[in-house]
This record gives structure tokens, C-alpha cells and sequence, in this order.
């Protein structure tokens, strides 16, 4: 492994390792499996690291590995786990919700994945639209439709259970 590469990778897990970890947790919603996935990533990162062409583009690559290594967890054990409370405190600990009849959670684990993927990377992970193009190996265009699609899904959704509460 070339000594500059490594490091490089390195320096992605321990300065994003927070984001990371929460990006896996957005998949499976536990935290062992969680950690497991972030586990199985930097593996799988750390034996196939001289395969990254673009040395520049390390950290969309290993969001990439991680968000592949939760897609096939989730394949693998076919199975939903419900968000835990602490882990929905850290969200914003100390605040209320004026909205305790939605569950955004819920209507969010709801979407097909193509769509979830988009919502998560760009507004809980905070990446640029193109950075979600890198982590998706999606064109920049087609990301900014699925999230236009998926920000209109969640509206409709939302509207509704919110109708659904008010009769």
C-alpha cells in the first residue's frame, strides 16, 4: 500500500469519523450494526485503496464503500430497527417538538432507498449536491431530481398524516 494513499484514507475516517458512524446509523438504526458496518468499510477501504483512481475524491469514495456495506447488511438481514431515543435527543437534545404528530422518521424510512439515500447524504450529512453525485455515482442532474422527488414525496406524506391526525 502506498504510504501516501493510506494516510490520506486515514485522515478521511478520523476526521469524519462522526459522519461516518452516522451514516451507517441512518441505515440500520443500531448502534452495534452500526459500528460493525463502519468496521467492515474501513476494511474493505484500507485492502482496496489502490483501486481509488482520483486520490482527491477519498472521502466520496469511502462514503461510498459505506453506504454499499449498509445497503448489503440490510440485504443480508433483511430486517427494520426503530430509531432509538437517544439517538433522536442528540438530533437536538433539549428541544421540543411542535410537531409530535409527525414522524418524520418513520415517513423518511418510508421512501424507496434511491430516494432516502439523497435526503440523508444532503441534509443529514450536509454534502453538496455534488458531493452526493460522487458518494451515488450519479450524474449531478439526476441527484437534483431525486431530491426534488423526494423532498415532494415527504411533503405529500407528511400532509397526509397530518390530515389523517386532525379528522
Amino acid at each position: 500500500m502506498n504510504r501516501k494513499t493510506d494516510q490520506l484514507l486515514t485522515d478521511c475516517i478520523t476526521e469524519n469519523k462522526e459522519n461516518i458512524y452516522r451514516l451507517a446509523y441512518s441505515y440500520v438504526k443500531n448502534k452495534e450494526d452500526a459500528l460493525d458496518i463502519v468496521q467492515d468499510a474501513i476494511y474493505k477501504a484500507m485492502t482496496s485503496i489502490e483501486s481509488l483512481k482520483d486520490k482527491a475524491a477519498v472521502k466520496s469514495w469511502f462514503y461510498r464503500i459505506v453506504v454499499n456495506t449498509s445497503l448489503d447488511f440490510l440485504r443480508k438481514h433483511k430486517r427494520v430497527h426503530p430509531m432509538e431515543q437517544e439517538k433522536l435527543e442528540s438530533y437536538a437534545p433539549n428541544a421540543v417538538d411542535s410537531y409530535t404528530d409527525i414522524d418524520l422518521v418513520k415517513t423518511l424510512a418510508d421512501l424507496p432507498s434511491k430516494y432516502r439515500e439523497v435526503v440523508v447524504l444532503r441534509y443529514f450529512e450536509d454534502m453538496k449536491i455534488e458531493e452526493v453525485a460522487d458518494v451515488l455515482h450519479e450524474n449531478v442532474n439526476t441527484v437534483k431530481t431525486r431530491l426534488y422527488q423526494a423532498l415532494r414525496l415527504l411533503r405529500v406524506k407528511l400532509k397526509d398524516t397530518s390530515l389523517k391526525e386532525t379528522k
